[in-house]
C-alpha cells in the first residue's frame, strides 16, 4: 500500500511524514517548497496479533505489513499549469494507492499559510485549501481526459471499443469540466475495458482521499470543538472520505520517545493510539484492506489483501505455486485463538480449527496454512 502525502506549503506534511515513519529525512522549514525530490518511507503496520503470536512462537523472524508513505511538495493554486514546483509533483501522486491530504486546522500567526502567492499570507480555511488541492487535481485530471476523447473520437468511426468508450470518456470529461472530482463519477466497477481505461489514464482525483487535519493539542483531544475540523468532517461525510484528527508536532515529538517514555506522554495528553495507527487503521478502511496471519517457528507474518480474497488468492499473495496448486486452507482466526487460552491444541480439541475450500472468503485476522501440490 502506497499512501501519497499531499497539502498546500507549510501544513505540516514533511512534519507528520517524519514522525510517523521515524526519520528526519524530509526537511520541515516555515517556507513554501522546502520539499522538492518526494521523500519517500516504509513503515510497518502495527499489529497487535502479529505481537501475541511472536510471542508463542518466539520465532526466527516477524514480519509485519507494511505501508510506503510519500512526502510530496506543497502544491498551489495553479500548479496544473506549472505554477510552484509544477506538474512533476502531480505526476508523483498518480503511483499511490490513496492520497493523505494534509489540512491546516490551528491557528498560528508565526506559520506562513499559503495558497496561491509565498509572500501573500491568508486566513486558514480548511474549505477553501481542500477546493484548492481538488481544482488542481481535477483540473490535470481534466487534461488527460480531452486528449484521450480527441485521440479517441478520431477511431470512433471503425471502432467499436472506441466508440463504446466515449460513451462514458465524454461525460467523465464535462463532470471534470464542471469541477467534479472523478471520485464522483459513476463509474461501471463491472466493466473490464473502462476499468483498464482508468488505470492507464491514472486519474488523480479519482483517488480516495484521508484528510488529516493538524491540530494542535487542544484540538485533538477534543476534535468535535474545533471548528475548522468539523468543516473537514462534513466534506469528508458527503465524499465518503476517511478523516482524523492529528497534531504533527507532537507525533514527531513522540516519535523521538522511547516505548515506555512515549505511552506515558500518550496518557498525558490522553490519546490512547498514535497518528500512525489512526492513520493505517483509516487507511485499510478507506482501500477495503485487511490483514491475514501465517505462525510457525521459522516465521510469524501479517499479510494484506482485499475484503472478499477468496483463500487461493490470498494464498497467491505468498507465492503463485500455492494459489496455482491450491487444495485447501486450514484456518482459525485469531480471535478463537485468544478464546483458547492462545494454545492450537485448545482449538483443535473444541474442534474450532477448519477446512476451507476455494470459495472461504478469509477474513481479517485468520491464522491460514495454506495445502498446495504443484
Amino acid at each position: 500500500m502506497k499512501l501519497g502525502i499531499v497539502g498546500l506549503p507549510n501544513v505540516g506534511k514533511s512534519t507528520l511524514f517524519n514522525a510517523i515513519t521515524g526519520t528526519a529525512n524530509a526537511e520541515a522549514a516555515n517556507y513554501p517548497f522546502c520539499t522538492i525530490d518526494p521523500n519517500v518511507g516504509v513503515v510497518a503496520v502495527p499489529d497487535e496479533r502479529l505481537d501475541k503470536l511472536c510471542e508463542i512462537w518466539d520465532p526466527a523472524k516477524r514480519t509485519p505489513a507494511v505501508v510506503e508513505f510519500v512526502d510530496i511538495a506543497g502544491l498551489v493554486k495553479g500548479a496544473s499549469q506549472g505554477a510552484g514546483l509544477g506538474n512533476q509533483f502531480l505526476g508523483n501522486i498518480r503511483s499511490c494507492d490513496a492520497i493523505v491530504h494534509v489540512v491546516r486546522c490551528f491557528d498560528d500567526d508565526s506559520i506562513l499559510h499559503v495558497v496561491e502567492d509565498a509572500t501573500k499570507p491568508v486566513a486558514v480555511d480548511p474549505d477553501g485549501d481542500i477546493e484548492t488541492i481538488d481544482t488542481e487535481l481535477i483540473l490535470a485530471d481534466l487534461d488527460v481526459v480531452t486528449k484521450r476523447v480527441e485521440r479517441t473520437t478520431k477511431y470512433a468511426r471503425t471502432s467499436k471499443d472506441a466508440k463504446a468508450e466515449l460513451v462514458w470518456l465524454e461525460p467523465l470529461a464535462a463532470h471534470l469540466g464542471d469541477g467534479k472530482s472523478a471520485r464522483t463519477f459513476p463509474f461501471d466497477e463491472k466493466d473490464d475495458a473502462q476499468s483498464a481505461a482508468l488505470k492507464e489514464m491514472g486519474l488523480l482525483s479519482a483517488k480516495p482521499i484521508i484528510y488529516a487535519c493538524n491540530m494542535d493539542d487542544a484540538g485533538v483531544a477534543d476534535p468535535e470543538a474545533n471548528a475548522y475540523y468539523k468543516l473537514v468532517k462534513a466534506r469528508a461525510d458527503v465524499e465518503n472520505a476517511q478523516v482524523i484528527p492529528i497534531c504533527a508536532k507532537t507525533e514527531q515529538e513522540l516519535s523521538e520517545l522511547d516505548d515506555e517514555e512515549r505511552a506515558m506522554f500518550m496518557e498525558e495528553l490522553g490519546l490512547k493510539e498514535s497518528g500512525l495507527d489512526r492513520l493505517v487503521r483509516a487507511s485499510y478502511t478507506l482501500l477495503g484492506l485487511i490483514s491475514f496471519l501465517t505462525d510457525g517457528k521459522k516465521e510469524c507474518r501479517a499479510w494484506t489483501i482485499r475484503r472478499g480474497t477468496k483463500a487461493p488468492q490470498a494464498a497467491g499473495k505468498i507465492h503463485s505455486d500455492f494459489e496455482r496448486g491450491f487444495i485447501r486452507a486450514q484456518v482459525c482466526n485469531f480471535t478463537t485463538l485468544m478464546e483458547c487460552g492462545g494454545k492450537m491444541s485448545e482449538v483443535k480439541a473444541r474442534g474450532l480449527y477448519r477446512v476451507e475450500g476455494k470459495e472461504y472468503e478469509v477474513k481479517d485476522g485468520d491464522i491460514i496454512e495454506f495445502l498446495f501440490n504443484v
